[in-house]
């Protein structure tokens, strides 16, 4: 097996030790990017600098430097401005732009002593399910090529889980980083709203929009995590609260626990309305056997319910677009971005650059934003809908009260085929067992939990856990205990 076959951490220790090069490693990544181009999960390859940034790396370990993720690749989803490589957020729209400066994440992933190969391809301005959205063309899941790799972030799961790279950043608004992890057999991780910061991140929808990390254990989460998180006073939504060592955390014992039953105390809740009609056989029957295993380590699973979950799609397809109609405003041919080269004034130059810059899903949500901001209609929509926000958060409150950490499905069913759901209201109800989270603002993770049956033997099958604000740790630990028991997480495509 080769060393671009491990996980992040088998790769850090190989470069510690000295029995790899971080230029050999990032080589072989390339290697791999371009062997595999067909899935269409990288959008712009830097090797050049990728390569520089290697040698660096390699120069400043034997210089005596220890940074946590020195020499290691990366890929970051398109979504975050590099000052050394275009960023188009998956538009047509931002063709070409080059941002003067990094994203907070992507800079501190730098300072950390990641080495990013590229960016990966990703939903047009983060809004899909499917990562059929982008002008860059459709992702391919690499475990069944027929099937999407989920999204927004479709582009860094698909790279991760054909080990293109071992690590990627992702965002999640509405389940971007958990319904493509879970789609591609990877884990991911959605910190508490404000814990990285949102500098630099072309902004979907502000009050919702999170950078998290995307890798195959919560081991390697935890690495990635713990250098993209704290505070940045360039973002006002930034929080400031400790970053705990979030590798530290992972073998971190419970009281009254064991080696045999390390999760012994802990409480897990399952909400009834997640387990409800909607949900395919395949999806429960793989959930319900990670929960086993769960108890099996000494969890003790409780019964809650989640009254206003259903609610969450309407309430966010509402929020979201909203915000979306007023973020996109700012892309009208002016400044930068794409402009039409066929007009006679400047309304005309503002409708044609927006027309054929933005795609058919982005113009679809500008208008409905648009629409519930409107004189008239922000009192009967999108006040209702912050109304039901506050009271998805109360109930995530009022079961907190009785669990530790909340479980269940990613998505209701397992990747569908790429243009199977043409009707965009199929792909918005995809994200129902993600929204709730996101809506309170919570921490939430996807893990690896095993694989659809019949003619869906190939596609995983992700596990939600979901915890309080700043619940990250715990989340972690959980899930690094559930994968020292299983090898769902080590599985990869035949490619």
């Amino acid at each position: 097996m080769s060393l671009a076959d491990e996980d992040l951490r088998v790769q850090a220790q190989a470069l510690r030790d000295g029995t790899a090069s971080s230029e050999e490693l990032v080589r072989e990544h390339l290697a791999r990017i371009e062997r595999h181009a067909g899935l269409g999960s990288f959008v712009h390859v830097d090797a050049d600098g990728a390569l520089a940034a290697a040698r660096a790396a390699d120069a400043a370990r034997a210089a005596g430097s220890r940074a946590p993720l020195l020499g290691l690749p990366l890929a970051h989803k398109d979504v975050f401005v590099t000052r050394d490589m275009p960023t188009t957020a998956g538009s047509r729209m931002l063709a070409g732009y080059r941002s003067p400066f990094d994203a907070t994440v992507v800079a501190r992933l730098r300072e950390a002593g990641a080495v990013c190969l590229g960016k990966t391809n990703m939903d047009e301005f983060a809004m899909g399910s499917a990562n059929e959205n982008s002008a860059h063309g459709a992702v391919r899941n690499p475990w069944d090529p027929r099937a999407v790799p989920g999204g927004s972030s479709g582009g860094s799961a698909a790279a991760v889980a054909a080990r293109l790279v071992p690590a990627a950043t992702g965002t999640d608004t509405g389940g971007s980083i958990r319904q493509p992890a879970a789609m591609c057999g990877i884990t991911g991780i959605k910190p508490t709203y404000g814990v990285c910061s949102r500098y630099g991140m072309i902004a979907y929808a502000s009050s919702l929009d999170q950078a998290g990390a995307m890798a195959r254990s919560a081991w390697d989460c935890a690495m990635l995590l713990g250098a993209m998180a704290g505070f940045d006073e360039r973002d006002s939504t930034s929080v400031r609260h400790a970053v705990p060592d979030y590798t530290a955390a992972l073998d971190a014992p419970r009281e009254g626990a064991d080696a045999a039953r390390p999760l012994a105390g802990l409480r897990i809740g399952l909400p009834r309305e997640w387990f409800a009609q909607g949900l395919a056989d395949e999806v429960e029957q793989a959930v319900r056997e990670a929960l086993a295993q769960l108890r099996g380590l000494g969890a003790q699973l409780v019964d809650i319910g989640l009254p206003r979950s259903e609610l969450s799609v309407a309430a966010y397809y509402i929020l979201a677009p909203a915000e979306a109609s007023s973020n996109l405003s700012r892309f009208d041919g002016v400044r930068y971005g794409h402009r039409a080269e066929h007009y006679a004034d400047l309304a005309e130059m503002y409708a044609n650059s927006r027309a054929e810059g933005f795609g058919a899903e982005v113009k679809r949500r500008i208008l409905i934003g648009t629409y519930v901001l409107s004189h008239g209609y922000y009192d009967a929509y999108y006040l209702q809908a912050q109304k039901i926000r506050r009271l998805i958060a109360q109930d995530f409150l009022r079961a907190f009260e009785s669990c530790d950490l909340i479980a269940g499905p990613v998505a209701p069913t397992v990747a569908w085929d790429l243009g199977e759901k043409a009707d965009p209201l199929a792909n918005y109800l995809a994200d129902v067992h993600t929204l709730p989270a996101s809506l309170a603002g919570l921490p939430a993770m996807s893990v690896p939990a095993g694989f659809g049956r019949g003619e869906h033997a190939r596609r995983p099958v992700g596990l939600q856990l979901v915890a309080p604000h700043f619940g990250e740790a715990r989340l972690l630990h959980a899930a690094y205990q559930l994968q020292r028991a299983t090898d769902w997480h080590r599985r990869a495509p035949a490619l």
